[in-house]
């Protein structure tokens, strides 16, 4: 609302208020006033004067008539209640407030209609005054627009002098400033309001010589309104370049720029303003703020973060928008060298927020093409260290600058520095040749003969003056000596001595030998201006002699006149140029391998960066891999293939960035035509493919799937490509052919016809009789058919299988016999998989199972009896009777694995498909019984309802499936009539028996399929897990115990009760020689603890020693079991006391800095402050039962690194008594006092007196010893006592005495906290017969085996996992 204060000679409010009142047509006369009584007076003939005076009474209802009356009437109605505003003046001082306001606000809103009216004439009456009185937000606009155009007149003869008085100018200002005030007038829909405010005052500005004023007004309105900031850059700019008053701009830069640290301490939100104007204002007039930037350049050494990033934004956009491009002059390249190093040097600002902000304003640069090639090398070194960086934001706008360095990059398209190596050598060979080809070249003349006579005239002609001296006779007599001879030389010849000497720098000789020619040669053309000796003269010979081509014969020219470049250098220019040309392709070559070296280093950091937590920052990671491929950067497939376990990701934005991603590098392919397309798709995919884990190609599987779930037009021909490089129909390499099977078998989950219409070309061109050629590829087709069965689908409803005698299985049968009695490495996998697809997609598996163990065993015999037994001794008699037997050895190794697999799939094939068949069996039988028969009667629903809410009709009913399916594996299974119980003894007497069968493959082959085995029965596990363990423990193959070790992990999940006493053999594996057994160690114990089947126990210290491993992976994975712990309730808290006594435990011998750094780690992650507390109690405790100094030490560096608050610390003070014997020793003392330093300098006054206290007390009993210390202690009690007695006699009482820290009653020995010894049994030792002792038995002892001690209660069965 506009708004006018009270002048302090209120009449002038009336006279203004009338003349801008007073109409055109009206025959009233209005003089203006002396004083205010002369408005009553009447002294001339048709004067408007009062009429009469109200009385205060009366006023109120005159008022309001009065607003009525403007109301519909408009602002002529003021010519008749102009009565009632003069009696308000008139009583002004006895009037209420409310009535004088009243007043004034009816004088202005009449004072503006009237103002719209005046100015808009074409207007009807109606519709200026019809909206209401108080409708200020519809008039305010049209208000401003009439102001603007009244202020554009020449209104100055409204005053004395034609001079504007500052009043004026004041009262409107205001107006609009009082505007610009309103919280809304940065919305939208005020911008047209705010863009007449912006005129209006910009009018003031130019016109009315209001700049100073508003640049006051504009650090003020800054100072208080922060959401200002861009109203106020807007309306800056406006005056700057519409109204040509940039001379503003550089004001309030000064005035901001002068603003000190204290003064900006105090403004509080108008730092943040100026910041945001300042940038804003750099976007809109960035040219106009260049002259006075440097008096914002000291805020860059000040404490505000806010107005650095400013001055930094500042700085950026005048680089982007001014100084950038090639056609600028040297002062503009000075100027944008110096912004560059200013924002270079804040790239490692204190502030992480500066930080950030500033390598955006270089991303901003770089992406506008604005950087020099010269910072190119410089800014990225700076940039990949600040992928190191605390912050995640500076992290983000690292990644961020990095990606538009490569988008933008000058170089090359493709920044491989592999690539750029070999041109590299060839261009600097190629400089290196014509460098030594120049210097072989006679050196040429550069400078010609008149530059040299110009360098030399001066020192000549001051020669000659001296030599035309009177005095230098003598000096001649000598060199006429010096030079004698010269009557026998001919003119010719003089004249190239003279020029000899000049050449020489002999100036004075040349000098004389020239004044002495011409007395000796008088006709000579030579010395012909010599005829009037003088300086001047003399000069022009010398000239003439040494330059010579103008007056010398070209035969003295030829013969000894210096050469010129004119001449002579000419034939070289073609030369140089190409040299020139050669360095700088030489250094453009080196530039563009130092960056693609450089963006190379930033690969492997910001690879780790996609699996942070921060969503942002791993969004940047994936769209900076994404680029760093398209650019062909080396080792960027790298970070391509390890983003793609991000399709798993719970968070939908990074999933969805990483499907974008792989869309764009692979589904997305350029192409003259479809076909085009699809061959490059194809061929894209088939590269990611090659040579890619079994995790990669099981993320690939979820893009390709959804790709070809969704519709395209490339899917036909894709599909159609992908079938003929697997037929061969097109020539293609091995790779691509096992690729494209792939590929088809993910199409396949999207749509089962891909592959289910073509079973006939999968089988006879991968499974026919060229199978053994390339059994990888005949495994990936088995691969890609199992993608149509109901397993890999989860298909509900009837099971699709295929009948026993279809093609498939007898190819499936033939090429696993055949492959049987070879010794193809590749062969194993080929039969896990075929296995797997019988049991996935046959009627009748088990019955066509048995038949192939079948005849793999009558093979297998056949083989043997050919060759004889396999054994130890026979392998050792003879070369060729070696290689026969190792034969045998692999074939029986062969069929032990087919067993293996066989009795694996076929548990398998019990609890998931004949139970899930059961199932829906059962579910169709009950759904047609509810059909066929409704309920008896209501009793009988109502207790259908009751049993169907408990659960109870389904679960009786799947436990009786439960147990069928149980009872068939532990007496069917393995039945005398079944086949696999034919193969279990074998099982048993090779793992058994390792020094007779010690071939490394028949070993592994049989301990996987005993483990196999195992799974079908509790018994069968009972009865050989001593067997498996002792493998584990003894089998010198890393190979056999890793195999072994996750064995056990899946016999841990299906028989828990049966492996819980074996739990320390284990662990035992985590110290294993074998890294890569203590890789399989960690990730099986991993999976069973963090789910919840293993308990966690304290032998946990074994994986926390794995934090220190040498191999990388370990130690990660390690740092993750943690991680992951952490999340589960008081977890780590509650291992910490076990953990940290077994690693300090004496006999493990563990380094003091690596006990340090592994309780570091996990001290981390004990956040909670009653858990520090109980956990202080606990280690003191643990105190009483240490025996070593070490242990000692361990304990005390143990609570050194907890974060003692004040209760831990009063914990600490209360079991004193635990560890003050020990303060001795400097390994207790210095991490109990650097405990009392952590709290002292965080402490409150009065806390910190008890901690000084303490410390005191440390250091007492550290230098003295303890017995010292409290004799002392009670010696002063007992003196303080005996005083207080003297001096005031009292009752005898009896008083126990105390001393500092034992203030709690003597405790008996019972009452010590001491943990008691457990009687647990002792650890179980191993003892490994050597083959050559006992060969037939190296099992366990009977009494080696634990005892099942914690039985692990199970509501369900757990089924065998897949």
């Amino acid at each position: 609302m506009l708004a006018c204060p009270f002048r302090q000679n209120k009449h002038h409010v009336c006279i203004n208020v009338i003349c801008l009142f007073r109409p055109a047509e009206m025959s009233w006369d209005f003089i203006l006033p002396v004083c205010l009584g002369d408005l009553v007076k009447s002294g001339a003939v048709n004067q408007y004067v009062v009429q009469d005076v109200l009385s205060v009474k009366q006023l109120p209802s005159h008022i309001n008539s009065f607003k009525a009356a403007l109301r519909s009437q408009g602002p002529l109605c003021i010519l008749e209640y102009f009565d009632t505003a003069y009696s308000v003046l008139q009583h002004c001082r006895t009037v209420d407030v409310a009535v004088k306001e009243d007043t004034l606000e009816l004088l202005i809103q009449g004072y503006i209609l009237n103002i719209s009216l005046c100015l808009s004439q074409g207007r009807k009456k109606d519709k200026v005054a019809g909206k209401g009185l108080l409708q200020w937000d519809s008039e305010r606009e049209t208000i401003l627009q009439c102001l603007t155009q009244l202020l554009q007149l020449d209104i100055r003869t409204l005053w004395s002098l034609s001079l504007v008085e500052e009043e004026f100018v004041s009262c409107v200002t205001c107006c609009c400033y009082k505007l610009l005030e309103n919280p809304t007038i940065s919305h939208v829909k005020s911008k047209s309001t705010r863009d007449a405010i912006i005129h209006v005052l910009g009018i003031m500005v130019k016109k009315y010589n209001h700049m100073l004023g508003a640049c006051v007004k504009v650090i003020q309105l800054l100072q208080h309104f922060e959401q200002l900031a861009s109203v106020c850059a807007a309306a800056v700019a406006s005056w700057s370049s519409e109204y040509g008053v940039k001379a503003i701009v550089g004001e309030i830069m000064r005035e901001i720029g002068q603003k000190s640290s204290e003064e900006l301490a105090r403004e509080g939100s108008g730092v943040k303003a100026f910041s945001s104007f300042l940038s804003e204002l750099s976007t809109l007039v960035p040219e106009t703020m260049i002259p006075n930037i440097s008096v914002l350049l000291t805020h860059l050494e000040g404490e505000s973060p806010s107005l650095r990033v400013a001055v930094c934004e500042v700085l950026g956009e005048v680089l982007v928008r001014v100084l950038s491009g090639d056609k600028l002059d040297d002062s503009a390249r000075a100027s944008r060298d110096r912004f560059l190093d200013t924002l270079q040097e804040h790239i490692h600002d204190a502030h992480s927020h500066v930080r950030a902000r500033v390598l955006q304003v270089y991303a901003r640069i770089v992406n506008s093409k604005a950087l020099p090639l010269c910072k190119y090398t410089e800014v990225m070194e700076l940039t990949v260290g600040r992928l190191g960086d605390k912050s995640v934001h500076v992290c983000k706008s690292a990644i961020q600058l990095l990606a538009a360095f490569i988008a933008h990059n000058p170089y090359s398209c493709k920044l491989s520095s592999v690539d750029l190596t070999k041109p590299l050598e060839k261009e600097m060979a190629k400089l290196k040749e014509m460098r030594d080809s120049q210097k072989e070249q006679v050196p040429v003349a550069v400078i010609t003969a008149a530059d040299l006579w110009d360098a030399m005239k001066p020192e000549l002609e001051m020669t000659v003056k001296a030599q035309l001296e009177p005095g230098s006779e003598e000096e001649d007599n000598e060199d006429e000596e010096e030079t004698g001879g010269d009557e026998e030389r001919s003119d010719r010849d003089t004249a190239l001595q003279i020029a000899q000497f000049l050449r020489e720098s002999k100036y004075r000789k040349a000098v004389g030998l020239c004044m002495r020619a011409h007395s000796l040669f008088p006709e000579s053309s030579f010395f012909s201006d010599l005829a009037d000796l003088n300086a001047e003269t003399l000069i022009k010979t010398l000239a003439t002699l040494f330059k010579g081509p103008e007056q010398v014969t070209p035969e003295a020219v030829s013969s000894d006149a210096p050469p010129t470049p004119q001449k002579e250098g000419g034939g070289n220019e073609g030369g140089e140029s190409e040299l020139k040309k050669q360095e700088m392709l030489v250094q453009y070559l080196k530039d563009t391998e130092s960056f693609a070296l450089q963006v190379e280093r930033s690969i492997a950091v910001i690879n780790n960066m996609l699996y942070w937590k921060t969503t942002t920052v791993v969004q940047e990671a994936v769209q900076f891999c994404v680029t760093a491929f398209e650019f062909s950067v080396a080792n960027s497939v790298c970070g391509v293939r390890k983003m793609l376990p991000l399709v798993w990701s719970t968070d939908v934005t990074i999933k969805d960035s990483v499907i974008q991603a792989y869309r764009r590098l692979y589904l997305n392919p350029h192409g003259d035509n479809t076909r085009a397309k699809a061959q490059t798709l194809v061929d894209n995919l088939s590269d990611l493919m090659i040579d890619a884990s079994l995790g990669t190609v099981q993320c690939l599987e979820e893009i390709v799937q959804e790709f070809f779930s969704s519709e395209s037009a490339l899917q036909t021909s894709v599909v159609q490509v992908l079938w003929e490089r697997f037929s061969g129909k097109r020539e293609t390499k091995a790779l691509h052919r096992r690729a494209a099977v792939l590929l088809l078998g993910m199409a396949a989950r999207a749509e089962r016809e891909v592959v289910l219409s073509n079973l006939d070309t999968l089988c006879s061109v991968a499974l026919g009789e060229k199978v053994a050629e390339d059994y990888l590829l005949a495994r990936d087709t088995l691969i890609t058919i199992a993608n149509i069965t109901d397993h890999v689908r989860q298909s509900k409803g009837v099971p699709f299988r295929l009948p026993m005698d279809h093609h498939l299985f007898s190819c499936l049968s033939q090429a696993i016999a055949d492959g049987l009695v070879q010794s193809d490495p590749h062969w194993q996998t080929f039969m896990e998989q075929a296995v797997r697809l019988i049991y996935f997609l046959a009627e009748s598996p088990d019955q066509l199972c048995s038949r192939l163990l079948q005849r793999s065993a009558h093979l297998l015999l056949e083989q043997i009896t050919e060759g004889g037994e396999p054994n130890q001794s026979q392998l050792q008699e003879s070369g060729s009777q070696g290689s026969e037997e190792q034969v045998n050895c692999v074939s029986l190794a062969q069929v032990l694995s087919l067993c293996g697999a066989v009795a694996f799939w076929q548990v398998s094939h019990l609890e998931r498909s004949v139970s899930a068949e059961l199932r829906r069996r059962r579910g169709e039988k009950e759904e047609k019984e509810e059909k066929e028969k409704a309920p008896a009667n209501k009793k009988d629903a109502n207790d259908s309802c009751v049993e169907e809410e408990l659960g109870l009709v389904g679960a009786s009913a799947e436990d009786t499936e439960v147990e069928f399916i149980r009872k068939i594996c532990e007496t069917e299974l393995l039945s005398e009539g079944n086949m696999l119980s034919a193969f279990l003894p074998l099982l048993v007497k090779v793992c058994s028996s390792p020094g007779k069968y010690s071939h490394s493959q028949l070993t592994t082959a049989a301990c996987l399929a005993l483990s196999q085995y195992m799974m079908i029965s509790p018994a069968v596990c009972k009865d050989n897990i001593r067997l498996l363990f002792t493998v584990l423990e003894k089998s010198p193959l890393p190979v056999v115990r890793a195999n072994t070790i996750v064995a056990l992990g899946d016999l841990t999940v299906r028989f828990p009760n049966i492996l819980e006493p074996w739990t320390p053999n284990l662990y035992a594996r985590l110290s294993d020689e074998s890294a890569s057994v203590r890789l399989t160690a960690i990730m099986v114990l991993t999976q069973l603890v963090l789910k919840d089947v293993m308990k966690v126990k304290g032998q946990v210290s074994e994986v926390a020693v794995l934090l220190l491993d040498p191999e990388p992976h370990i130690a990660s994975l390690a740092l993750n079991f943690f991680n992951e712990l952490s999340a589960k309730d008081n977890a780590i808290y509650n291992l910490l006391p076990d953990i940290i006594s077994r690693l300090s435990d004496p006999e493990r011998g563990m380094k003091e800095e690596d006990f340090n750094t592994i309780m570091k780690q996990l001290f981390s992650y004990i956040t909670k402050e009653r858990q520090t507390e109980s956990l202080v109690e606990k280690l003191c405790q643990r105190f009483r039962t240490a025996k070593t100094e070490q242990q000692w030490a361990d304990l005390a560096v143990s609570l050194s690194l907890l974060s003692v608050c004040e209760r831990g610390f009063k914990k600490l003070q209360e079991c004193w008594d635990c560890y003050s014997d020990k303060l001795t020793e400097p390994g207790v003392y210095q991490p109990l006092l650097s405990i009392a330093a952590k709290l002292r300098r965080r402490a409150k006054p009065q806390f910190k007196a008890h901690v000084e206290d303490y410390e005191k007390r440390l250091t007492a009993v550290h230098t003295k010893g303890l017995e010292n210390v409290d004799n002392e202690e009670r010696e002063q009690q007992m003196g303080d006592t005996q005083s207080q007695n003297l001096q005031t006699p009292r009752p005898h009482k009896s008083v126990r005495k105390t001393t500092r820290g034992r203030g709690k009653p003597k405790l008996d020995d019972s009452d010590l906290v001491t943990p008691r010894k457990s009687r647990s049994r002792p650890k179980p030792a191993i003892t490994f017969s050597s083959d050559e002792e006992e060969e037939d038995d190296a099992v366990m002892a009977e009494s080696e085996t634990p005892k099942v001690t914690t039985p692990i209660a199970r509501t369900r069965r757990t089924r065998l996992r897949h």
